[in-house]
């Protein structure tokens, strides 16, 4: 069987990655998207071993220290990583491995794994982007602002990224991630 690719998708929050990997996730039959293990509480929207895998502190660090994450980090209280496992398993598969985490975490995951194809998704604009950030009507200003300011900071790295996809219509910035997936897949 032929062996999967790793795809890992960045971008700022407003950008469209979780719509864009939504519909790819439609889109390319042998698509799988990668579920995060994190020691924060569930939310109430979502679901155990989908949205998350909730997992303790202790074995949060167990499996860090084993190296068991492709890439992790704590943000607040909170620690979030990629299972190595699962997507090796997923990759033998054959299955096309998709990862939706940030800039550092992209790197991570680039650092240990150099075939893995890193994927820019960008909003057309900084404006455009507050204007999206505002309209989902879920944070406060403040908030907002560290959004953008993180923005700018991640969008400063796209060069480190081999495929950036303008965001600005989704069925187009859709149909490019696609074309590139599976292109990547074919080879």
């Amino acid at each position: 069987m032929r062996r999967g690719h790793l795809f890992v998708v960045s971008g700022p929050s407003g950008a469209g990655k979780g719509t864009l990997i939504g519909k790819l996730m439609y889109s390319v039959p042998d698509a799988w998207l990668s579920v995060s293990c994190t020691t924060r509480q569930p939310r109430d929207c979502e679901i155990p071993d989908v949205s998350y895998h909730f997992v303790t502190n202790e074995a949060f660090d167990a499996t860090a220290a084993q190296d068991g994450f492709l890439e992790w980090a704590r943000y607040s209280d909170h620690a979030y990583g990629t299972p190595r496992a699962e997507v090796e398993e997923k990759l033998s598969e054959g299955k096309q491995v998709v990862l939706e985490i940030d800039v550092q975490g992209a790197r991570q995951v680039k650092e240990k794994r150099p075939d893995a194809h890193l994927v820019f998704i960008e909003p057309p604009s900084l404006e455009e982007l507050r204007r999206r950030l505002e309209a989902r009507g879920t944070e406060d200003e403040e908030t907002i602002d560290k959004r953008m300011a993180a923005a700018v900071m991640e969008m400063a790295a796209k060069d480190e990224y081999e495929k950036i996809v303008m965001n600005d219509d989704v069925d187009e910035a859709l149909a490019t991630l696609v074309a590139y997936v599976n292109e990547q897949a074919d080879k």
